[in-house]
């Protein structure tokens, strides 16, 4: 699903502890700067707010937050070293190893069978998704989550621009996850990320009697050396394949699940017609 599903509480994995401690440092390069929160946001072009959530540990700090904080506070470097685990933090626990890897795919193929893939979700839809979870989610950790998968989206105008496949079954295309309008944001996206030359989208009709998928979703990806690795989640709880024998069996079934789903053409038509209904 590649992080479609839901996020886990901040202190779940010492996240939490982590991001306090950071805002602690901040704190006390601060204080020894002779700066209030308001001065120093100032000096940021940051809002005063923002300093105080970063400094008490509620908002993850972007890497240009970062970058000049350190440098208004002469931090010499002390924040900046910190920002490849600050930017980590930015994604459930069970999903940062794969995250890194994304990152820098140079292919990537997925097929998702109950939500939509969170590298094609409307900012919209996402805060959707990770609103539904139940017991309830906190809302600043939705905000932090939704603002991570749109950032992830970068992967889409990246270059080289990498090889992006998706198979997605007809079933989620129709379930209107957020309302009416939310789904239909998503259609339309959809059908612009369809156009892109390196990005290809199939739907998998319901109607299929002969579906290799119904083991569940997965993600295949491809690293800049060549390794190619499998990402399987599912309840919180996911699995990076690297062995060969795993890998080049789910590699068969996404071949053999593109076959059986629509042609790109006749899913983009597909998309457009259930988009005319929505």
């Amino acid at each position: 699903m590649a992080a479609t599903g839901r996020p886990e509480l901040p202190d779940g994995d010492g996240t939490g502890s982590f991001l306090r401690s950071f805002g602690t440092q901040i704190r006390v390069l601060r204080t020894r700067a002779g700066l209030t929160q308001a001065e120093l946001g100032q000096q940021m072009k940051y809002g005063e707010d923002l300093i105080s959530s970063v400094e008490q540990g509620r908002r993850i700090a972007r890497p240009e937050f970062i970058d000049k904080a350190d440098e208004v506070l002469d931090g010499g470097g002390l924040l900046t070293a910190m920002k490849g685990e600050v930017l980590r933090a930015r994604y459930p626990a069970y999903f940062r190893d794969a995250a890194k890897i994304e990152a820098g795919a140079v292919e990537l193929n997925a097929y998702d069978c109950q939500v939509m893939n969170g590298l094609l979700q409307t900012e919209e839809y996402a805060r959707a998704v990770l609103t539904m979870y139940r017991p309830p989610v906190d809302e600043q950790l939705i905000e932090q989550r939704v603002g991570a998968r749109m950032e992830r989206q970068e992967i889409f105008s990246r270059r080289p621009v990498p090889l992006l496949s998706f198979v997605i079954e007809e079933v989620v295309l129709r379930r209107p996850i957020g309302g009416r309008d939310v789904l239909r944001g998503q259609l339309e996206q959809l059908l612009v990320l369809g156009q892109m030359r390196h990005v290809v989208i199939q739907v998998m009709p319901t109607d299929r009697s002969d579906h290799a998928g119904l083991d569940g979703p997965f993600t295949l990806m491809e690293t800049t050396d060549g390794q190619r690795i499998a990402y399987v989640e599912v309840q919180d709880t996911s699995r990076l394949h690297t062995d060969r024998k795993t890998v080049h069996a789910l590699e068969a079934r996404y071949g053999i699940i593109r076959a059986q789903a629509l042609t790109p053409d006749d899913s983009l038509a597909f998309i457009t017609k259930l988009l005319g209904e929505a």
